[in-house]
């Protein structure tokens, strides 16, 4: 693949502390050393990689958000944000599945766990001892997630669990996952519970590995469950409350989605302008033509947007204060400037862009899935109308 350099991205410091710029650069370093030269052969092959993400735990970057007292790093959204957008700069792929790990199943025990439950499972989330995954979705309902068919029935003190999910990320590999089941009626808000479920317990297993357009390091699976028997003090919170808890993970997801999409689009964006400088066309770089220069314009308008907005998300959220309406924004026109920085990217590469050969091939596939992944771009606009008008 094609060596890239770094052009001036960095008018949007937002007075970083000495801390936040540490943290920033490890990322950095660690993509550039242990991620760039893997990327093509891990997508191609389909390969997670799962000794890469014991040695981010080993950085602390798969438990950013946790405590230090459960062997985090107990750290902010503005550093997580950051660790993700590095990671993605260099692939979609290993930053989806940190983000994954860090803001679904983590976040979701951090958030509603007791503390028994925090001591059990979160030191080992945050190391990488463990990797985790999340269930939601399902193969017939999609955004419509109070039409599950999951169930999980109390069985003295077990609760049974019958069904599957689908589009899990580290539904293979994942040692833990926090899976929504339906204990009450369908269609009911409060007929949803989440239940942690370790890997090895009699009656789950995983399915079939999804063949990807794109993301295809970050492995995606079926969750299948026959009869499976789960102590009920794996319950999170109370009974009937999974929903609820879903929709506050979701809010924190979409940053985590605004942040991986903001990395590749800067990828993508860094990828464009190094070529413009290099290819030759009609005796002078093609950068100094206005069709390529304005693309290149509007690209780099549209990422900095982005990020202010996810900044503004992230700001909220460190405050503790209601993210809905800003996490959807941010993921909504983050996901979308992915997708057409990506674009324009392979536009400048030209032929070139259209090969393997050329970073910018990759981030086109990649890109796609942010405006799918954690709520659709149509999904964002019902979040965002709806908090408007209420």
């Amino acid at each position: 693949m094609q060596s890239i350099t770094t052009p001036d991205l960095n008018g949007m410091n937002f007075n970083l502390t000495e801390n936040q710029s540490m943290i920033i650069g490890m990322a950095r370093d660690f993509a550039e050393k242990h991620i760039r030269p893997h990327v093509m052969e891990w997508d191609e092959a389909q390969t997670f990689p799962i000794e890469t993400f014991k040695k981010l735990g080993e950085l602390g970057l798969m438990g950013v958000l946790v405590p230090e007292e459960y062997g985090g790093s107990g750290l902010g959204y503005f550093e997580y944000v950051s660790v993700i957008t590095e990671i993605s700069k260099v692939c979609g792929s290993i930053g989806l599945s940190v983000a994954a790990h860090n803001s679904l199943c983590t976040g979701h025990i951090m958030a509603f766990g007791n503390e028994e439950q925090k001591r059990l499972w979160l030191p080992k989330l945050a190391t990488a001892e463990w990797i985790g995954a999340w269930g939601l979705t399902e193969a017939n309902t999609g955004s419509d997630a109070l039409g599950m068919n999951t169930t999980a029935v109390l069985d003295g003190d077990h609760y049974v669990v019958n069904g599957s999910k689908n589009w899990i990320t580290h539904g293979k590999s994942g040692d833990v996952a926090v899976v929504m089941v339906r204990t009450g009626e369908k269609g009911d808000s409060k007929g949803i519970s989440a239940l942690v479920i370790e890997k090895g317990t009699p009656g789950f297993t995983h399915g079939k590995k999804e063949n990807k357009l794109g993301m295809r390091a970050s492995e995606t699976t079926e969750l299948i469950f026959d009869n499976c028997r789960v102590p009920k003090e794996n319950l999170l919170g109370k009974e009937g409350e999974g929903f609820k808890q879903a929709m506050y993970i979701l809010d924190g997801g979409r940053i985590s989605i605004a942040a991986l999409s903001l990395g590749m689009a800067k990828g993508a964006l860094i990828a464009a302008i190094n070529y413009s400088k290099e290819r030759y066309q009609f005796g002078q770089p093609i950068s100094s033509f206005q069709g390529i220069s304005f693309k290149i314009a509007d690209m780099a308008t549209e990422v900095e947007a982005a990020e202010l907005l996810i900044m503004q998300a992230a700001d909220l959220k460190n405050r503790g204060k209601n993210v809905t309406k800003q996490s959807a924004m941010a993921k909504y026109f983050a996901s979308e400037v992915c997708v057409r920085t990506a674009t324009e990217a392979v536009q400048i590469f030209g032929g070139y862009g259209y090969t393997k050969d050329f970073p910018v091939e990759k981030f086109y596939r990649d890109s796609k899935l942010c405006t799918i992944g954690e709520g659709t771009s149509e999904i964002q606009k019902i979040v965002i109308a709806r908090e408007l008008l209420k």
